[in-house]
């Protein structure tokens, strides 16, 4: 297959996170024909029941390529036209599989060597399969990240810190408040205080942001709440070590509301290339579990802000494209 109808075949494979063994199988026979042609080898990483990471490469891999092949939901099947691809995972990140395989396969017939690609499980969730992959490295001094950067070398991604809180109250008619204390207003006031915070700047990464994401609680429109709930999450621009801190004390301030579930994935600062175009994205990826993979650097084909979305594409120019800056920075990199 060439690069478009590769993207086309990929997004066509519904692999919302947790569905990925058919595009594995489907990347890992794909793979077999390309290094039973070159002299490489492929292998499949058992990450969790059925699910699984691809690895293939060429020679000892001093730089490998990597990616995720999971996506959001909801899954729809691809469409093109003259200029765009269109479908879940165009962007985000089944054209930059697509360009990444391309890539290698330039490369392979050029006769270079000393590569790898690695396609893992589960980023849209909790990265598992890049957990799971950084207790197997294979020796590589460095890694490329694939996101959608819109082709730029992007020298920083935010961290991501997640907050799931839960309030209690006690319940009561609506007529007789008094009688009653309302989960929903103790929440309110916690998540008033989160929103008070000083966040920390960076002068590379810019503003941490803080979301509330999601707002639940009470049970009916004439009843005080016993329960509600929240989720809020904020972009990090650093070690969210005393950030951490202060939302602890904001939310143990108010009697009845507990911090339920705290995720939090660091802020990376990456390396640059001459030649490349740069950028900071706001977004965080895979890349914080994977240090055993060498030092990182990030880039690919499509906007972020096409992913997740309906209207998810990626343009024919930009795959043709970023295949070419995979190989270049192969070349690059591995002669370091």
């Amino acid at each position: 297959m060439n690069i478009f109808a590769l993207t086309r075949a990929l997004i066509d494979i519904d692999s919302t996170t947790g569905k990925e063994r058919e595009i594995g199988d489907f990347l890992f026979r794909y793979l077999e024909d390309l290094v039973e042609a070159s002299g490489g080898a492929v292998e499949k990483m058992p990450v969790e029941g059925d699910r699984f990471n691809v690895f293939a490469a060429w020679g000892e891999p001093a730089v490998v390529l990597s990616t995720h092949i999971d996506t959001v939901p909801p899954f729809f099947p691809s469409s093109e036209d003259d200029e765009f691809i269109r479908g879940r995972g165009a962007c985000d990140t089944k054209g930059g599989i697509a360009a990444m395989i391309q890539a290698a396969r330039e490369l392979l017939e050029e006769g270079v060597r000393g590569f790898g690609l690695l396609f893992m499980v589960g980023e849209e969730t909790d990265s598992l399969g890049a957990q799971v992959a950084n207790r197997q490295p294979k020796g590589a001094r460095y890694m490329i990240n694939g996101e959608p950067t819109e082709n730029r070398l992007a020298l920083g991604s935010k961290g991501y810190l997640y907050i799931r809180l839960e309030a209690e109250g006690r319940a009561a008619h609506s007529a007789y408040p008094e009688l009653g204390e309302s989960a929903i207003d103790r929440l309110l006031d916690v998540l008033a205080r989160l929103r008070a915070l000083p966040l920390p700047t960076d002068p590379v990464l810019g503003e941490t942001t803080l979301n509330v994401g999601t707002l639940a609680g009470g049970r009916a429109a004439n009843m005080v709440a016993d329960l509600a709930g929240a989720e809020v999450t904020v972009r990090t621009v650093g070690p969210a070590g005393d950030l951490k801190r202060r939302i602890s004390e904001a939310v143990h301030a108010v009697p009845g509301v507990r911090i339920a579930e705290i995720r939090d994935t660091p802020a990376v600062q990456f390396g640059s290339l001459p030649g490349f175009a740069t950028t900071i994205v706001k977004y965080t990826t895979d890349v914080p579990r994977l240090g055993a993979w060498g030092e990182p650097f990030l880039l690919g084909p499509g906007s972020i802000h096409v992913a997740h979305t309906p209207e998810e594409r990626v343009a024919k120019q930009a795959l043709l494209d970023a295949a070419r800056h995979y190989r270049d920075m192969v070349r690059q990199l591995r002669d370091r």
